[in-house]
């Protein structure tokens, strides 16, 4: 039996990204776009009913280019509040188009998302938890990084919010040391 990181077992798509994705590196540009929307999205719901609608959310999103999630119009607005495929909150959407608008305007200043993340984060953190109360909703980094993402223009990146980001997008590893997928 395989040892992760949640005593349960959850369905096949969470244990699928808690294998291949959470704490794993991956800085590339719409990659991080993506985990910030759904990091946004998730907020007061669980990270599981996220995942049952990313595919949904990949196509509503334009497949995470931000670009041309940028140029969305009223009208695209409309039609993301009618797909019950995704989280239909009308501020979370407004958020990730704003986002993408904000994202663009970091690149030109930054170069790349990720070029402004590693300033603050210049190589991974491993933790070493040993147990869930041991896991911080959010610490000095994600506290700094989401009032310098509010600074840029960003919305609904509160610290918790973007420690659960730095999680996923591997800057922060939790796993547990015991847990198969720790490196």
């Amino acid at each position: 039996m395989s040892k992760r990181c949640f005593p349960s077992k959850p369905d096949v798509l969470y244990e699928r990204y808690h294998d291949e994705e959470w704490g794993k590196l991956n800085l590339d540009s719409n990659y991080l776009y993506e985990m910030l929307v759904l990091e946004s999205f998730q907020s007061g719901l669980s990270w599981a009913t996220i995942l049952h609608k990313r595919e949904n959310f990949r196509k509503d999103f334009a497949n995470w280019n931000y670009e041309k999630v940028a140029k969305f119009t009223q009208s695209d607005i409309d039609q993301l509040m009618n797909d019950t495929g995704i989280v239909r909150n009308k501020m979370k959407i407004n958020a990730a188009i704003n986002n993408a608008h904000a994202l663009l305007k970091l690149e030109e200043k930054y170069g790349s998302f990720s070029n402004f993340l590693n300033q603050f984060i210049p190589n991974p953190i491993i933790n070493h938890p040993k147990d869930f109360s041991e896991l911080p909703s959010q610490d000095e980094n994600s506290q700094r990084i989401a009032k310098a993402l509010k600074k840029e223009g960003f919305k609904f990146v509160g610290p918790v919010t973007i420690y659960s980001f730095l999680e996923a997008i591997g800057l922060i590893n939790d796993h547990f040391d015991w847990c198969e997928w720790k490196y």
